[in-house]
């Protein structure tokens, strides 16, 4: 995988890469057959010196789980709101590298275009691997919507400055949503209908469970 920035940087460093690499996002469709979705989660270990990356790789429409790998690196960037990408990315990009099998389409744990300066790690993660990428994030990090009915699949736009960034998705009757966004190379309905296709009895689609289970330590 070509290294596109260092990540030896500051803080200030960080956001010109953010602002240099949000215009190579792709807020179409540019994917083909998907036959493999991955997962992808971080946690920390040794208080936070050590970034634990996990990828969870399933097959579609089974979502049964292929293959699954973790990687370690050291923790190099201290913790930046907005700059999340630049603590977690080395890890998560060093074990998505690992993989045996293709991957067609990436959810992660995380913004996509929902973020500041339209450049969050889901897009992090999509623009240098070069793979269909869709951020589900837990929690909004900026924008506003409005009233989101209670109905399975229901959604409305989370917008920002007149632009609309994303999506907040009830995936499950009654739930708190997910806010959903562009990654890289995927349009926003098609991210909503893949996080849906990815979604059983659970809030967390299963690529995004699988992860976690993983990232926290849990045997796969």
């Amino acid at each position: 995988m070509e290294a596109r920035h260092p990540w030896d940087l500051t803080p200030a460093e960080a956001v010109r890469v953010q602002e240099r690499l949000r215009f190579e996002v792709v807020a179409e469709d540019r994917l083909g057959p998907v036959r493999h979705v991955a997962g992808i989660d971080i946690g920390f270990e040794e208080g936070g010196r050590v970034t634990r990356a996990a990828v969870a790789l399933l097959r579609f429409p089974e979502l049964d789980l292929v293959e699954s790998v973790i990687a370690r690196l050291p923790t190099r960037f201290p913790y930046v709101p907005g700059l999340l990408s630049f603590r977690e990315a080395p890890a998560a990009l060093e074990a998505f590298s690992r993989l045996r099998t293709r991957c067609d389409l990436v959810l992660y744990d995380g913004q996509g275009i929902a973020h500041p300066r339209r450049f969050g790690i889901a897009s992090h993660i999509g623009v240098l691997a070069d793979v269909p990428a869709i951020g589900v994030a837990k929690s909004r990090l900026v924008g506003e919507y409005g009233a989101l009915p209670q109905e399975r699949g229901a959604w409305v736009p989370l917008r920002d400055r007149g632009e609309t960034i994303g999506a907040v998705l009830r995936t499950r009757a009654g739930v708190r949503p997910l806010f959903v966004s562009v990654g890289h190379r995927v349009s926003l309905e098609t991210a909503i209908v893949w996080v849906m296709a990815c979604v059983t009895c659970f809030r967390l689609p299963e690529t995004t469970r699988q992860a976690h289970r993983l990232a926290s330590g849990e045997r796969p």
